[in-house]
């Protein structure tokens, strides 16, 4: 599989750098969609989600690379080489949320309020960036038979991509595309409740893409480990945890009180 979309001889474009951009676009637009729904301002998201990417980025190389320090050790120029692929998720959303929590709290935002809205187009943009990972050969599953691969109606390409190292792979990063993309469509449904509290949504968000990601991420090869256990499967149990006590502890006031869906009709500036 060839990782270069685009050489320009002096500029290659990788796959991966167009599956993540893709992403954070898309996503982008959803959020700013909902944001226009909500009455609040656009300019207060578009900087958050640019400073969140450029953190989150840095948080997703960061984690990787701490969790291979002894590689990284001896080639420390390939820690800059993030088109190599090597970014990890949860990484990512540690360092977005530490950047979320900061800003709101600059702006005196509401941080749940504001998550709420982020998290509907985080899990489409991460269903996206995964097809990085395909043209990266990367982020695969166990080695199985061509016939299996076939049986699940993948088209051709997909399954010579899953072609690595002299033997075919399950594509486990396509499993987690899809499961994200289930994932944003159940937020959304989950977002139409008229009683939604705010911190909900996000505490959904971490239950159901936390219980896709532990069990695909028992199928993959290349987990980053502590020990004899996966790290990935680790965070995201304590993600299901945290995740199921926010919908138990956003419940607080009346019916009424503290809902997602605010019924001020004026434009709010953060």
């Amino acid at each position: 599989m060839d990782r270069v979309a685009l050489d320009f001889g002096f500029l290659q474009v990788y796959w991966y750098s167009i599956f993540i951009f893709l992403g954070v676009f898309l996503a982008t637009i959803v959020i700013l969609h909902e944001c226009k729904k909500q009455k609040i301002n656009q300019d207060f998201i578009i900087n958050l989600i640019f400073y969140g990417f450029i953190v989150g980025l840095i948080g997703a190389r960061l984690y990787y690379v701490l969790f291979n320090l002894d590689y990284y050790l001896k080639y420390p120029i390939e820690i800059f080489e993030v088109w190599n692929g090597g970014l990890a998720i949860h990484g990512g959303i540690l360092f977005g949320l530490l950047t979320v929590i900061l800003y709101t709290k600059k702006y005196r935002a509401k941080t749940l309020k504001v998550l709420d809205i982020l998290v509907v187009g985080l899990i489409l943009g991460q269903a996206i960036g995964r097809w990085g990972n395909f043209f990266n050969g990367e982020a695969y599953g166990a080695v199985t038979t061509l016939d299996n691969l076939q049986k699940l109606g993948l088209p051709d390409f997909l399954i010579q991509g899953m072609y690595i190292n002299g033997a075919y792979h399950h594509p486990a990063f396509l499993y987690e595309s899809i499961w994200d993309l289930f994932g944003f469509f159940a937020l959304l449904m989950v977002r139409r409740y008229k009683y939604l509290k705010t911190g909900q949504l996000t505490g959904v968000y971490l239950i159901w893409y936390s219980i896709g990601r532990f069990f695909i991420e028992g199928m993959r090869t290349d987990s980053l480990m502590l020990g004899n256990f996966r790290i990935a499967q680790l965070v995201s149990i304590g993600c299901i945890l945290i995740g199921i006590l926010m919908l138990i502890f956003c419940r607080k006031g009346t019916r009424f009180d503290n809902l997602y869906k605010d019924q001020e009709k004026k434009e709010i500036y953060f």
